[in-house]
């Protein structure tokens, strides 16, 4: 798994440079939990995206495509050289997320709205009478948004327990420090007086995501939320922990010093992604 969060990390790099814009410090940060989540979690099918005994993933941060379109590539539901289409006109993959990309449950990118959808959909499973699990990765900072305090009220008032949140609490927004412009803290006592089943959790710690995960699978009653601890840019030095880099692109320099660390140079990630 660690080698899928490496490789992870470097179509990320690879695909913002070739687009020239969008968001790569959240991307970065979700790259562990992300992974996990989508190669041992979830129940899905990448032949068969539409299978009715799939899981459902929502992305409410939906700025963070480069994370969540290379995880589904890399998983087999589209070519790797999609990838290098990124933000461009001719392809699939906008900045953005649509449905109609092969994975994607449903259009975002308007912050504090993926919860109410994920409420929507994991009370709609226990009137199925199906064990369907519903999964909605958020970011932080969208949390300064009212619509996310109603959906947890509804959450728990239904005791949607199929349903998990998961939080990037990176604690970087687009200017700035979360705390600086909107504090959140004390964010675990917030969610824990709202009735949910609050974990935070190393957001980077593979072992202690996969036991989050199981906490919340086992968990009856109440929904879950993981607070994953994370930092902004992981992985790459000069990006770690710095608000800058949550809507900028590397320039070429800047990812081919990026992927160094990451133990590759741009060409020779270019090629593996042209050629799969």
């Amino acid at each position: 798994m660690m080698q899928n969060t490496l490789t992870i990390r470097r179509d990320i790099i690879t695909m913002l440079t070739y687009a020239g814009s969008g968001h790569t410090g959240g991307s970065l940060s979700c790259a562990d939990f992300a992974t996990v989540l989508l190669f041992e979690e979830l129940r899905h099918d990448p032949k068969n995206p539409q299978w009715e005994g799939r899981d459902l993933l929502f992305y409410s941060n939906g700025h963070v495509t480069p994370v969540n379109y290379s995880c589904l590539a890399e998983a087999g539901y589209f070519p790797l050289k999609d990838l290098l289409q990124f933000r461009k006109l001719e392809g699939h993959l906008q900045g953005h997320p649509c449905h109609d990309t092969p994975g994607i449950e449903v259009g975002s990118g308007s912050l504090g709205q993926g919860l109410s959808i994920g409420c929507g959909a994991a009370i709609a499973a226990i009137r199925e009478q199906s064990d369907r699990r519903v999964y909605v990765i958020m970011g932080d900072g969208e949390l300064q948004e009212g619509m996310n305090w109603e959906a947890m009220m509804f959450a728990a008032h239904y005791q949607l327990d199929n349903l998990c949140a998961i939080v990037d609490r990176n604690y970087k927004q687009i200017d700035g420090d979360t705390e600086d412009i909107m504090a959140l803290e004390p964010l675990v006592d917030k969610w824990r007086a709202f009735n949910w089943n609050v974990l935070s959790v190393d957001g980077h710690d593979l072992d202690a995501i996969r036991n989050g995960f199981q906490h919340a699978k086992v968990c009856k009653g109440k929904p879950t939320v993981l607070l994953m601890r994370t930092v902004m840019g992981k992985g790459v030095s000069f990006m770690e922990g710095t608000h800058k880099w949550h809507g900028i692109a590397p320039s070429k320099e800047q990812a081919e010093q990026a992927l160094r660390e990451l133990g590759t140079t741009l060409d020779e990630w270019t090629e593996r992604l042209k050629n799969g």
